[in-house]
């Protein structure tokens, strides 16, 4: 039970960044096409990326096991606390999306997926985690532990 919910450090960019730009269409599809059901699906990503890594996430499945080892890219990593907290924004946003979405405020839930969308598409498209980059801050001010994350140290200059 314990491999189950361990999380890959350090994470490989090249399946990170392919799992963000499909959270981004996805995304950009249910806001553009009105189709709510799509928000639980992210939600249900976001929490299986947050808890097992690529493991019951279906997307990073293909991601990690099917796409990338046919790609001509050299393996770029990160380290892999600061991308779990990633994911667990991405969590909270569309888990918050996902109520909101069913309590009847479809405008508000479709503005939290927005937020899921840019963010998702910054991953993708720069290779910006803003989660990440959130992790490291919660670093140098000190709620975020050393110990969390040693590998973390070369990314908080």
């Amino acid at each position: 039970m314990r491999g189950l919910f361990s999380f890959p450090n350090p994470v490989n960019e090249t399946p990170a960044r392919l799992v963000a730009g499909a959270v981004a269409v996805i995304a950009v599809l249910a806001i553009a096409f009105q189709q709510g059901w799509l928000i639980p699906v992210l939600a249900y990503g976001f929490v299986a990326r947050a808890l097992t890594g690529p493991t019951l996430s279906p997307l990073a499945l293909v991601a990690t096991r099917v796409v990338t080892p046919h790609l001509p890219f050299r393996p770029r990593y990160s380290p892999g606390p600061a991308k779990r907290f990633a994911q667990t924004i991405g969590a909270a946003f569309t888990l918050t999306a996902t109520a909101v979405y069913f309590a009847g405020f479809q405008v508000e839930a479709y503005a939290l997926v927005v937020v899921v969308a840019l963010f998702a598409s910054l991953e993708a498209g720069f290779g910006l985690c803003v989660g990440c980059k959130a992790f490291f801050l919660g670093m140098r001010l000190g709620f975020v532990p050393p110990s969390v994350c040693e590998e973390c140290a070369p990314y908080l200059r």
